[in-house]
């Protein structure tokens, strides 16, 4: 398919996924104004063939070990793997914008490699900038890169902040649903099952962001994300529950203003505005319907039933390699979790333990914090359940 001038040529990588398939019913609604230029997942093989067939992108490429027949393509489309084929689609002189929606530390690659090439990002995979804030945003200035944000917590906030400084925002004010566990206390969660975990009250997500959802893990992700994305230190970063999950974010301003954005929950709403930023064009998601409105609830979270939230602040404190570290330990305990053999509340736990006794370095490299993500999950490896 041959884009128009007006159109919006887009990669999206982790098609496949909850992110990815949004993105791309985003642009099945705007044609005018996105056209798919290369589409890769890890696996899932059949949807991406069936992806291709669709949209006829002129790249696909397939990041896991199984690989897809020469003919299983449309005509034009060619067929890439790994790595390298990822940095040759991001990179590609036509890409205009790349959406990261790569699940977990994988993601950080295509978003490095599309950054140092001055492209705008998408970034949905809330990893790359736990793991390597300072570095990311860095290399973005360098090369004349931008980031902007597809969670929606963090899209919220970045409307609300348009035409604002930063200097003038009092606090950023993330807003949670909180999960599937909200109310309950800790001697409840002993015995939590994968399916309990799994059904989340509004959103539609993976596997892994539910039970982050679960464990209030996503919210301390989101602190530290904001952290790095926003240039704001952590003390002016605050997390609310809202459980209707109307209200996406708050900016609350120095005057004592604050300032919110407010959308059904959907995420093809906020990968719309990163999309077509800094348009606002009709799309895809329904609209509020403020007469069927009756009332919005507000609470604090509870640290001791949910200890993760804090992990969050304190990594978002102290930089260096504790957001890799949390992170990879946090991946390696929910994949654990949900193959059965960690308990629920060990996630945390096994977090918290992995932190605290790691080799902390306040200013490493790429391949230092890529070291201590293999550390951390060897190590959560050998974690056993209480």
């Amino acid at each position: 398919m041959t884009p128009s001038a007006s159109q919006r040529r887009v990669v999206v990588l982790g098609s496949t996924g909850s992110i990815g398939t949004s993105t791309l019913d985003v642009a099945r609604q705007l044609p005018d104004s996105i056209s798919v230029l290369g589409l890769s997942a890890h696996s899932s093989l059949d949807a991406l063939v069936a992806q291709a067939r669709e949209f006829r992108p002129r790249f696909v490429c397939v990041t896991g070990p199984d690989t897809l027949p020469a003919d299983a393509l449309p005509p034009g489309t060619e067929l890439l793997r790994g790595d390298d084929g990822i940095a040759r689609m991001v990179t590609h002189p036509d890409a205009d914008v790349v959406v990261s929606a790569i699940v977990g530390a994988a993601g950080l690659h295509g978003t490095w490699a599309a950054l140092e090439a001055g492209k705008t990002v998408a970034v949905a995979n809330k990893e790359t900038l736990v793991m390597a804030g300072p570095l990311v945003m860095a290399l973005a200035r360098k090369h004349g890169g931008t980031l902007l944000p597809v969670d929606s917590e963090h899209s919220a906030i970045f409307q609300a902040l348009r035409g604002n400084d930063v200097a003038d925002v009092e606090r950023l004010v993330l807003t949670g649903s909180g999960g599937p566990f909200r109310g309950r206390k800790r001697h409840e969660l002993e015995h939590v099952t994968v399916e309990q975990a799994l059904k989340h009250p509004t959103w539609s997500m993976g596997r892994k962001i539910t039970i982050d959802s679960a464990t209030l893990m996503n919210k301390a992700l989101e602190v530290i994300e904001a952290r790095w994305l926003f240039d704001v230190p952590p003390e002016r970063i605050a997390v609310v529950i809202h459980p209707e999950s109307v209200i996406h974010s708050f900016v609350e301003f120095v005057d004592g203003s604050v300032m919110a954005q407010l959308s059904p929950p959907d995420m093809r709403l906020p990968i719309q505005h990163a999309l077509t930023y800094p348009r606002r064009l009709p799309g895809p998601t329904r609209k509020l319907d403020w007469a069927a409105l009756s009332a919005w609830h507000f609470e604090r979270p509870d640290p001791q039933t949910f200890p993760s939230l804090e992990l969050g602040f304190e990594v978002a404190r102290a930089g260096g390699t504790a957001g890799a570290v949390l992170n990879a330990a946090n991946e390696a305990a929910v994949g654990r979790f949900l193959d059965g053999t960690l308990a629920f509340l060990d996630v945390p736990r096994a977090c918290r333990a992995v932190l605290d006794h790691h080799d902390f370095d306040p200013t490493p490299t790429l391949a230092t914090l890529a070291a201590a993500d293999r550390r951390a999950r060897q190590e959560i490896g050998r974690w056993t359940t209480r």
